[in-house]
Parts: structure tokens; C-alpha cells; sequence
């Protein structure tokens, strides 16, 4: 194996990687090069593309992938968390073979929905009750429509690097897809910033939508001190407090905001709660959520033919009632914080400038040694760092996502976590000269 003295700069050893990986992966170059004839780029997701092509992937079982050149790959990223059930799950897969048997569309309210229902609220005591959506991102596009009915206010604070879907990304300030809400800029893990907002527009912002910790950005944490801010602000402006759940609702059985003792107004929830098939939902106290109400005179709509499909609803029951448990998500998420520190002794016995962020479950490498509270933070070649480590890793049978994020599913065992490990130590000993 090539070591870290074959490269003269983090450059080369990067372009060389990229050679590998295109020597190795002829038939998903030949996939892209299909799909590009008829889709921008050969892309209908953006996340999921990087140069000089993607992997393309032909199937999936359990916590395993193979791709189109029939590489076998351990799946560290579970479907940017969506997929803690892992592939093909038998509870899930009976689950939705039994909906399937009873009629797909079926036009009206099915007997599944309220049983998802009832385990939503169950689970996440800020939520007296829920309606459903297709994605996390209509999740927060209706919970921020429902803090301005509420509130009779139009202004909504929200954060650098948050991500709230694809018409609410702030990465780099409003992107111009975001849908055109009124919309206030803080910084993250800053509570002066929010001040200053809430101090110009005193009786102007109906909602504050933030993530407990920030998935997109790079798995930043939100200090407890900085949202517990945000929930008094919020309170004494007479604002709501939206907590985005989407990704974090994993990492304790009752979300991070049970973890950290946070009470939002709405909270937004999706990805793996509809068991692998697509789902958002967003909830909270009756008093909002009661405008919803089609009984009442001049209700707020909310439409969506397939907010109920009994797939998903099957699915997300099952998962929530039968696998992942209170005692799994403790358990998941103490190895997953297990794993981090692991990572972490490796970058600080070879010295180098490298850290994973993150809480339980999910985490990010990340460039430098210094604290990581917004993306004011991240260095700037914390991108290439990022691009080497996952060609690396590819290379060596781990899948993960390009920015070096990692996930763990419910299929995954200490075997693979060994895996992962000893793909670090390689990546480590062959880069060492160019990561230091």
C-alpha cells in the first residue's frame, strides 16, 4: 500500500485516489453516462453526487451494499439517517407486504395512520398531536406556515449552515431555492445574534426554527445553554420554537430534546420514523395544532394525497412499536458515542489535526483540533481532507457520504465497527505526511 511518503501534498495523494476509484468503478461510469442524457448533471438528488462520478448502487441486505461493478460495501451512511432499519428489514418488509395486500391508494382515512399517530405522541411528549407530510421538508415548510397563522406574525430566525430541506438551506447564507419567507440570519451556538434580532423585530417574528444539532453543516452540537436561550427568547417574544427533529430525533428514544430538556412549541420529525419509505410529520401543542382542525370554521388547510399512504404508515408503526425501542436507541447511540471517541484517540495519538464531531448515532470528520460551534468554524481545507478520507474509504469497503458523514444502522455489530476502525488506521498510516 502506497504510505504517506508517495505524496508530496494533500493534492496529489487526492488526484491519485480519484484514479483508483475510476480504474475501479467502469460500470457506474457507464451508469452516469446513461443517466446524464436524460437528467441535469445525471442527478435528481444533489447530495448524492460528487466527481468524477457517482458509485451507482444495485442493491442492498441489511447493513451491506453492492454496487454496479459488484463491490461489496458496509453502508456507514443508512440513507443520511433515514435508514436505521438497515436494508430489507423483516419486520418492516412484513409490514408493508401486509399493507400492500389490503390496497395501495385507498382514498380516504386508513386504519394505520392514527396507530403511527398515537406512537408519535407517545414518544415525544411535546407533541399533543401530529399530522403527517411526504418529506421532512414539508414538514418544516408547514409547521413554519402553521407559527405565522398562529402568531399573526411573518419573520422566522433562522441559521447559518441549518438545514431545514431543499427550499430551506442556509450553507452559505439564502440559498436562491429557498422558498420566500421572511427570513432573519443568526449564528449558531450564538445567542447574542438572536437577541439582536428579536431587539430589531420585537414584535415582528413569529418562529424560531433551529436544529438541536446541525446534521448538514457537519454535526455541530447546539449547546444546551444556546437553546435553552432560544426557548426563553422565544417565550418572551411571543414567538414559537420550532425544533427541526428531522435527523436528531434518533439519537434519544424522545429526541435530543428530551435529552437535553428542551420543550419546543412544534417539533419536525422524518426520515427513519416512516420506516424507510418517504414521510415527514410535524407536531406539538393542541393549541396550535388544533387550527388544522377541518371541523373548525376557517381551518388552515394542509393537503398532500399521500401525507397517509398506508406504506409508509405501516412501516413507521412497525418500526417505531417493534425495533427501535427506548432500550435500542439508548444502546445505539452509547456505541455510537463509543465509536466517535475511538476515532478521535486515533487522531490525537498520531497527532493529527482531525476531529469527529457528533452525538450518539451520527458524526463528521472534521479538520482541526479546535472547537466547532457554527461553520464560521470550519477550515477550509477540511474540504479536501473530507474528499481523501471518503475515496479511502470506498476503496476499502466503507460507504459513507463525500462530506464524512457517518451513520449507524440498527444492523450494524461490533464486527463492522471493526471494520470502520481498521479503515481508519490504514487511512491514517497511508496519509499521515499530507494530514499533518
Amino acid at each position: 500500500m502506497e504510505n504517506s511518503m508517495t505524496f508530496p501534498s494533500l493534492a496529489e495523494a487526492l488526484d491519485r485516489a480519484v484514479e483508483r476509484y475510476t480504474e475501479r468503478n467502469q460500470q457506474s461510469a457507464l451508469q452516469y453516462e446513461r443517466a446524464v442524457q436524460v437528467m441535469p448533471g445525471g442527478n435528481t438528488r444533489s447530495v448524492l453526487f460528487y466527481g468524477p462520478f457517482p458509485l451507482a448502487i444495485a442493491r442492498g441486505e441489511g447493513c451491506r451494499l453492492w454496487d454496479a461493478d459488484g463491490h461489496e460495501y458496509i453502508d456507514f451512511i443508512a440513507e443520511f439517517t433515514a435508514g436505521l432499519y438497515g436494508h430489507s428489514n423483516p419486520v418492516i418488509r412484513e409490514a408493508i407486504d401486509r399493507a400492500l395486500d389490503a390496497g395501495i391508494n385507498l382514498s380516504g382515512h386508513n386504519l394505520l395512520e392514527s396507530q403511527l399517530a398515537h406512537l408519535i405522541c407517545d414518544r415525544f411528549p411535546a407533541i399533543d398531536s401530529v399530522r403527517f407530510t411526504n418529506s421532512g421538508t414539508e414538514a418544516n415548510l408547514m409547521a413554519i406556515s402553521a407559527a405565522r397563522v398562529h402568531t399573526r406574525r411573518d419573520k422566522i430566525i433562522v441559521f447559518a449552515g441549518g438545514y431545514h430541506g431543499g427550499v430551506l438551506t442556509f450553507a452559505k447564507g439564502n440559498s436562491p431555492a429557498n422558498v420566500p419567507h421572511d427570513l432573519l440570519i443568526a449564528d449558531y451556538n450564538d445567542l447574542a445574534s438572536v437577541q439582536d434580532l428579536f431587539a430589531s423585530h420585537p414584535d415582528e417574528v413569529a418562529a424560531v426554527v433551529v436544529e438541536p444539532m446541525q446534521g448538514a453543516a457537519g454535526c455541530i452540537c447546539g449547546e444546551r445553554a444556546f437553546l435553552a436561550g432560544l426557548r426563553e427568547l422565544a417565550s418572551r417574544f411571543g414567538a414559537l420554537l420550532i425544533l427541526d427533529e428531522v435527523m436528531t430525533s434518533r439519537l434519544a428514544p424522545g429526541g435530543l430534546q428530551e435529552a437535553l430538556g428542551i420543550e419546543p412549541d412544534l417539533t419536525t420529525l422524518g426520515k427513519y420514523i416512516g420506516g424507510g419509505m418517504s414521510f415527514g410529520a410535524f407536531g406539538g401543542r393542541a393549541s396550535i395544532m388544533d387550527q388544522f382542525d377541518p371541523r373548525r370554521p376557517g381551518a388552515t388547510p394542509h393537503a398532500g394525497t399521500f401525507n397517509n399512504n398506508v406504506l409508509s404508515m405501516a412501516a413507521g408503526a412497525a418500526g417505531l412499536s417493534r425495533l427501535y425501542t427506548a432500550d435500542v436507541a439508548r444502546e445505539m447511540n452509547a456505541g455510537g458515542d463509543r465509536l466517535r471517541e475511538q476515532l478521535n484517540a486515533v487522531c490525537t495519538e498520531h497527532n493529527l489535526p482531525l476531529q469527529f464531531t457528533g452525538r450518539g448515532s451520527l458524526m463528521n470528520l472534521q479538520a482541526g483540533r479546535h472547537a466547532i460551534r457554527s461553520v464560521k468554524d470550519l477550515l477550509p481545507e477540511g474540504n479536501s481532507v473530507k474528499d481523501l478520507f471518503f475515496f479511502h474509504m470506498v476503496e476499502h469497503g466503507i460507504y459513507l457520504a463525500r462530506r464524512g458523514f457517518i451513520v449507524l444502522s440498527m444492523p450494524i455489530t461490533e464486527r463492522e465497527i471493526r471494520r470502520l476502525l481498521s479503515a481508519f488506521d490504514t487511512f491514517v498510516e497511508r496519509y499521515a505526511g499530507v494530514l499533518a
